[in-house]
């Protein structure tokens, strides 16, 4: 599972789903309460169909779709497709941003979340900032290393421990390294 952190403002849609892109659209918010906005979560957790951003890595003929965005190719949309979501909380309401922690599975996107959050709630919404602070057993927390302990044996050290903790985990792959006997493990 991943979990994230995420900052979404009420009132603005962008083409992109976050603050990088150019804002298409604009509604009021000032109706949307902290109670709407944490009964709207319910519907949005356990097993659910979403929609993945134009502006994604997913691919048409081999392209990314935001690279083909980019260049101002017209792409389709994919079609809604199933996604899970173990846990989602507001932790903060300060209109018009509301902060959320979501924890879920692989292929799913934030920015379509808060963006549907916003239409769930007769407005529109786009992620401010967007934050990983866990893949698999990888917590931001534990496992980040600060930039003042990037030496040589802090990083050495950290390798170390997180090699551990990916042998632990059920979906790994081994990859051939480019010297012989050598094989270096790597979580999906």
């Amino acid at each position: 599972s991943q979990k994230y952190t995420a900052i979404g403002m009420l009132g603005k849609a962008t083409d992109t789903l976050d603050a990088t892109g150019k804002v298409t659209e604009e509604k009021p918010y000032d109706q949307v309460t902290k109670g709407d906005l944490e009964n709207v979560l319910q519907k949005f957790t356990g097993d659910i169909m979403q929609v993945p951003p134009l502006y994604s890595a997913l691919k048409k003929d081999g392209e990314r779709l935001s690279t083909l965005m980019k260049r101002g190719e017209a792409v389709e949309a994919k079609p809604a497709r199933p996604v899970r979501v173990y846990s989602l909380s507001l932790q903060q309401f300060q209109p018009p941003l509301f902060t959320l922690d979501v924890e879920c599975g692989g292929g799913f996107y934030v920015r379509s979340l808060v963006n549907d959050i916003g239409k769930e709630l007769s407005t529109c919404a786009t992620v401010q900032e967007l934050t990983r602070t866990k893949q698999g057993p990888f917590t931001l927390e534990e496992h980040a290393l600060q930039e003042d302990k990037w030496t040589i044996d802090e990083i050495a050290q950290s390798l170390e421990h997180c090699t551990a903790l990916l042998l632990g985990e059920p979906a790994q792959k081994k990859l051939k390294t480019e010297h012989p006997g050598e094989t270096a493990v790597i979580c999906e």
